[in-house]
């Protein structure tokens, strides 16, 4: 009798598949008496399999191996580990220092800052480090734990083949609307021990599509993770008070948004639709097992996320929705940007455009948070809600009172001069906003829409000269373009003509508003914008700023 082995292809076509295993796993048919084995993949793709499995030093992250290289004073990371016998791209390790740099693990000069030295003794990605020791920082550990766990572990909501849809209904009933993939774990988590408390653990899990053994992991992480934070000094020896702040959802986002990022996309509202686009891949995909992905409308100008995966297109797995004030005050490095109002994020990826005293307000705010923050990495035993009290609750209520507009519009390029009226200026214009794709109707439909208006119209005038010229018209104003040899020419330049007015690029003033007179004042992109906006959102800006200064 022959013994025989089936391959089988997913198993044997995955990235860690090689020649060795693929003959380890022969072997065993005729390990005792004959043997036949069967692989179900053509020679071809068995001809690409690489001879042996790549060092894991070549397949896996360097984030925390170049922190522990830091945390034993081993020298230079790069001199460290090109000395190994199978070294690391170059690339690859100069890319894990920039990402310790940008979430400040790391110094200018590559030094472990505070920070670093304490995401050097937690068990977990340096990301999720960072959202640990925050959760610790602003007391509200508890559903931070289990955001790190759930992370660490797998996803404990199944998705059955046969029952998709009610599957993600559990789902989306543990959401509650608010836009997080991250806090339907946390209330997914919660109801898991109230139900475990009452011995009917195994009919909510079944009852909601939960993995009991996923959710027991995570279980056990918290504890884990809880026990290290204790050790490091972070914890306060009373519960209640490193859960203090733990029913304020907002600061619960802020910190998320604080581990998470540079995973950052930003949501485009579209008439009947929505998009999101990341710095680095363009256009992304929502995971169809997110609740964000169920819904038509997002409220949130932004989404904080952890992973993501290319099959046909770029997909982007849990997700969290967080406001304006949330991005500026827990995102990454905020500079000045090259006018009056305007602030950037990512190398001016991530822009921000508001009046210029609510931007420097926003500046020194942060700024004042992060040397708090420092203070307190630097002493655990500083209590920074009572020595920074003030600052602290300025925080929390800018964060809880954002009402997630958008109204810091983003999305523009932002090395932009004051140009005079000549005939050159739209088509340098033109140029300065088609490079690298850009389409400026897209980002004059995203401006107008974060500010809660409709999508631009256009008309478009066939001309005797075989030429058309377009106008774009919204809020009563109008905006006519130059003549083009076709309609979409025509229409792209009537927006550039409004993008020119919205972002004082250009002298063009629509009939129904005032010129800007002095020639030598600075910028302020935000004159027109407020405009744009109206009284009664004027008002509302003006009153958060005045309660959280």
């Amino acid at each position: 009798m022959f013994g025989r082995i089936f391959g089988k292809p997913k198993q044997e076509t995955n990235a860690l598949t090689t020649l060795d295993k693929l003959n380890e796993r022969k072997g065993r048919a005729g390990r005792v008496q004959p043997g036949e084995c069967y692989r179900l993949y053509p020679r071809c793709v068995y001809d690409a399999f690489a001879e042996y499995q790549l060092p894991e030093l070549l397949r896996t992250p360097l984030n925390s191996l170049c922190l522990q290289i830091k945390s034993l004073q081993l020298g230079s990371i790069a001199e460290f580990l090109s000395a190994s016998l199978q070294p690391p791209e170059s690339l690859a390790v100069n890319n894990a220092i920039e990402f310790l740099k940008m979430i400040g693990a790391l110094d200018e000069t590559e030094n472990l800052t505070n920070l670093g030295r304490y995401l050097s003794v937690l068990p977990v990605d340096p990301k999720l480090g960072k959202m640990l020791i925050y959760g610790a920082v602003f007391h509200c550990l508890d559903p931070i734990l289990t955001v790190v766990s759930g992370l660490s572990v797998k996803d404990p909501f199944l998705l059955p083949q046969d029952k998709k849809d009610l599957a993600g209904s559990a789902k989306s009933r543990f959401a509650a609307k608010d836009y997080s993939d991250h806090m339907a774990l946390v209330r997914a988590y919660e109801g898991w021990k109230a139900a475990d408390r009452e011995g009917s653990a195994y009919e909510y899990c079944w009852r909601n599509f939960l993995s009991a053994q996923t959710l027991q992991a995570i279980h056990s992480l918290r504890k884990q993770f809880q026990f290290i934070l204790r050790d490091s000094g972070l914890l306060d020896s009373n519960p209640s008070i490193c859960n203090s702040l733990s029913h304020n959802q907002s600061l619960v986002r802020a910190v998320i948004c604080s581990g998470l990022f540079p995973g950052i996309a930003s949501v485009v509202q579209r008439e009947k639709s929505m998009s999101f686009k990341t710095m680095d891949d363009g256009q992304v995909l929502l995971y169809a097992n997110s609740v964000n992905a169920r819904y038509h409308t997002i409220l949130y100008p932004w989404l904080v996320f952890g992973e993501k995966v290319k099959v046909n297109a770029v997909f982007i797995r849990d997700s969290t929705g967080v406001s304006d004030s949330i991005l500026i005050l827990f995102g990454g490095n905020l500079v000045k940007g090259d006018m009056a109002g305007h602030l950037k994020m990512l190398g001016g990826y991530v822009d921000f455009f508001m009046d210029p005293g609510l931007s420097d307000f926003y500046l020194n705010l942060k700024d004042e948070l992060d040397k708090l923050i420092r203070k307190k990495l630097q002493d655990p035993s500083i209590d920074i809600h009572k020595e920074g009290k003030y600052l602290m609750l300025s925080v929390q209520e800018l964060v809880s009172a954002d009402l997630c507009e958008g109204r810091f519009v983003f999305g523009r390029e932002t090395q932009k001069a004051k140009v005079s009226r000549s005939e050159g200026n739209n088509d340098r214009n033109m140029n300065h906003y088609i490079r690298d794709g850009r389409n400026p109707k897209s980002l004059l439909q995203t401006l107008l829409m974060r500010a809660g208006h409709t999508p631009p119209k256009y008309k478009t005038k066939h001309l005797k000269t075989n030429e058309f010229r377009a106008i774009v018209e919204f809020k009563g104003m109008q905006f006519v373009g130059k003549p083009k040899k076709n309609k979409q020419l025509a229409e792209r330049d009537a927006a550039i003509e409004a993008l020119g007015w919205l972002t004082h690029t250009s002298c063009i003033n629509p009939p129904e508003m005032d010129a800007v007179d002095d020639e030598n004042a600075p910028l302020d992109i935000t004159e027109n914008m407020l405009k744009l906006l109206g009284k009664h959102r004027r008002s509302r800006l003006k009153g958060n700023f005045n309660t959280t200064r």
